[in-house]
């Protein structure tokens, strides 16, 4: 593969997925860790990615400032989040999780909808703080560079102590057969934890996202109540998910 068909191959997996594992890339495009590795280092000289430790992040994902020009697929995001603002009860609690469809969530929300957020997302705790009868409360505990996000035992502490009416979970990938899935362990216990906090399990997640996994389990489909996508509910790449009982919105 040309080294241009593997930037752009890069490139669009930090676009879908926000982050992505040189590990992964290498195994993916069958090339070595090391040229994975310059390939990484070349996109962030020019800008278009910001290298990690292991891998790489989008520059949207490390924005304190919402810019949509920066936000990929900013259109679709904002039709999920639409779809799941509708499912918000005044004076309900609600959990959300990081992740750049859940800002939209956060940037969208109707300045009279009274609710309470529990969140372990810096940007999305700094978006909400703009609404004036959201309570927004930041589920602390030891905040990771790359995700924004708290994670270990404090904020699983948290989590155990509420019940929320409602989970808005984002996720990179998504599978009928794998359920949800992260190839961060961190992560995935942050996410179990927070399933466990949650009455109403929801993902909202782009059609593209669908129809992948990773190594580690966060829970199978069976555990999600909804799934939302900018997608019809009619729509043949979504069937097998209304087979399996899932609510699509």
């Amino acid at each position: 593969m040309l080294k241009e068909e593997r930037h752009n191959y890069i490139l669009n997996e930090v676009r879908i997925r926000n982050r992505v594992l040189l590990t992964d890339i290498s195994k993916k495009l069958d090339v070595s860790e090391d040229t994975i590795r310059r390939d990484l280092n070349h996109l962030d000289e020019q800008g278009k990615i910001k290298k990690v430790h292991g891998g790489a992040i989008s520059s949207s994902f490390h924005l304190y400032s919402y810019r949509e020009d920066q936000i990929y697929a900013h259109e679709s995001k904002s039709v999920i989040a639409e779809k799941a603002i509708k499912l918000i009860q005044d004076d309900s609690v609600l959990l959300m999780s990081g992740g750049t469809t859940n800002l939209e969530v956060a940037r969208l929300l109707p300045d009279d909808k009274r609710i309470t957020v529990f969140t372990p997302s810096l940007p999305v705790a700094m978006q909400l703080l703009v609404h004036p009868l959201i309570e927004t409360i930041f589920i602390g505990g030891r905040l990771s560079k790359d995700a924004q996000i708290a994670l270990g035992g404090e904020a699983i502490r948290t989590l155990s102590q509420l019940k929320a009416d409602l989970c808005f979970m984002g996720t990179g990938n998504l599978e009928l057969a794998a359920g949800l899935t992260e190839f961060d362990w961190e992560v995935v216990q942050l996410k179990k934890a927070m399933l466990d906090s949650s009455k109403r399990m929801v993902v909202l997640t782009i059609s593209e996202k669908i129809n992948s996994s990773q190594r580690f389990n966060v829970c199978p489909t069976s555990s999600i109540h909804t799934l939302i996508t900018e997608l019809s509910p009619t729509s043949e790449m979504l069937k097998s998910f209304v087979e399996k009982g899932l609510e699509i919105l």
